[in-house]
């Protein structure tokens, strides 16, 4: 059984491989780039882009299980919803592949309406945000020691390592066709508790400010996002949804063992906030 892993080298795409290449199942990781993938060496590196189908086809051969991503680009600027599911669907159906996992948008795109008008078992993973998201507020506390964050609302944020977790059950085993999960951490923590905690796993007062909401429509207009953008943003951050802070034991019930927290998290990832 090989599993096909798109978003490979992404921030839950390297965790899903690690997974897989730990359980001893054969990986085939994709990438536009292999040559900067430095993924394990256990791991087959395949050269494919989701937007451009085709590529995907030498990749395909032999992938019994296929875990997707549903965006394309790095980050919220230059995202955007993928619009070849349809093509993907399709490769994957004449190759074999009989599993699939979704790691999925709030809003859907063309990878599930394929998914879902297909023959092909399917699995949906949701997320509120990740607890990687965290990582944005690095700079400024490496110089600044400060975070500032408009909205200081609770979220079940949840680990990469779980989202990977759930991933890696819904492709390698049985049960879990058909299902779409919402995944969460075990508490609802506002982002005043996520930065004390970060301030205690690298021993160091961090400040919390909150934004105005203006302030924070203006530091986004000097990151050159756009008007779209900001607009989202702000809405967001001003009237988060009733499931940002529900939550859940999805990552327990699939996995069998509860969901790390961010204490654990923020402790893996002290470095990447110490000057």
């Amino acid at each position: 059984m090989t599993i096909l892993v798109t978003g490979a080298t992404g921030m839950v795409g390297r965790r899903i491989v690690a997974q897989l290449v730990e359980r001893g199942v054969p990986v085939r990781a994709l990438t536009r780039n292999p040559a900067a993938a430095r993924l394990p060496a256990a791991v087959e590196v395949a050269c494919g882009d989701l937007t451009v189908p085709q590529s995907l086809a030498p990749a395909l051969e032999g992938v019994t299980a296929l875990h997707l991503i549903t965006v394309t680009g790095s980050g919220y600027s230059d995202s955007a919803p993928l619009e070849t599911g349809f093509e993907i669907a399709e490769l994957a159906a004449m190759a074999g592949v009989r599993r699939v996992s979704v790691l999925s948008s709030w809003d859907e795109c063309s990878v599930e309406e394929a998914l879902r008008a297909g023959d092909l078992d399917w699995t949906r993973l949701l997320c509120v945000e990740f607890m990687a998201n965290a990582l944005d507020w690095a700079p400024s506390i490496r110089d600044e020691g400060v975070v500032r964050v408009f909205g200081d609302h609770p979220g079940a944020v949840v680990h990469e390592d779980d989202i990977a977790a759930v991933a890696v059950a819904a492709l390698a085993e049985d049960g879990h066709a058909g299902e779409s999960y919402m995944l969460t951490g075990p508490e609802a923590l506002t982002p005043a508790e996520r930065v004390r905690m970060i301030g205690e796993a690298v021993e160091r007062e961090i400040r919390f400010e909150e934004l105005s909401e203006e302030q924070y429509r203006a530091s986004l207009r000097v990151a050159g996002e756009s008007d779209d953008m900001i607009e989202f943003a702000a809405q967001l951050g001003a009237n988060p949804p009733d499931a940002a802070s529900a939550v859940l034991p999805t990552v327990e019930q699939v996995t069998g063992r509860p969901g790390r927290t961010f204490a654990q998290w923020a402790a893996d990832h002290a470095a990447a906030f110490r000057p």
